[in-house]
């Protein structure tokens, strides 16, 4: 299983549920703060960890979600360690606040990026796989914020309305 933004809160849990289910997991998570800035790929090591510590298997990166080659990276890398990818969890988010009206474009490509962009280029790198095995799951985690939106994060609504979009394509 390959599992982005697995370091924290649902990624985590996600991971970690995986595991006890006997998967074998890649845990990707930069360890960026709230806006997607700064990164620690600690906070992906300390879930491999502690999946090692009960007896799984698991393995951290640290490759952003938000470039074709990060997700190709990413994925390539469960490839490499295990030789196939079964289950792909696109969890990976950042948040900037701002109304259509002040939000920058810098700040709203930057949620763009990580949220639907990083849902592409991992849907992108694992269907043809999963395809050609005919066998795969693709969760992407979306929000209530994309079906009815918020007025505050505009960038926000946005990603995760396009993510349910691209999960009924995929």
């Amino acid at each position: 299983a390959v599992i982005t933004g697995a370091g924290r809160g649902l990624g985590r849990a996600y991971a970690l549920l995986l595991d006890e289910k006997g998967a074998k997991v890649l845990v990707n998570d930069l360890g960026a703060r709230i806006k997607g800035d700064g990164a620690d790929v600690s906070v992906a090591q300390k879930v491999v960890d502690e999946i090692r510590t009960a007896g799984g298997e698991a393995l951290a990166n640290g490759d952003s979600v938000a470039t074709l080659e990060g997700g190709q990276a990413i994925v390539q890398a469960a490839l490499d360690a295990w030789g196939k990818v079964d289950i792909l969890i696109h969890n990976a988010g950042n948040f900037r606040y701002g109304t259509i009206r002040d939000i920058s474009y810098e700040d709203f490509k930057a949620v763009v990026d990580v949220h639907l962009m990083g849902a592409f280029h991992m849907v992108k790198a694992v269907h043809p796989l999963m395809c050609d095995a005919g066998y795969g799951r693709i969760v992407l985690t979306s929000s209530i914020g994309g079906i009815y939106g918020n007025n505050r994060c505009v960038n926000y609504g946005a990603s995760k309305s396009g993510m349910i979009g691209l999960s009924n394509v995929a």
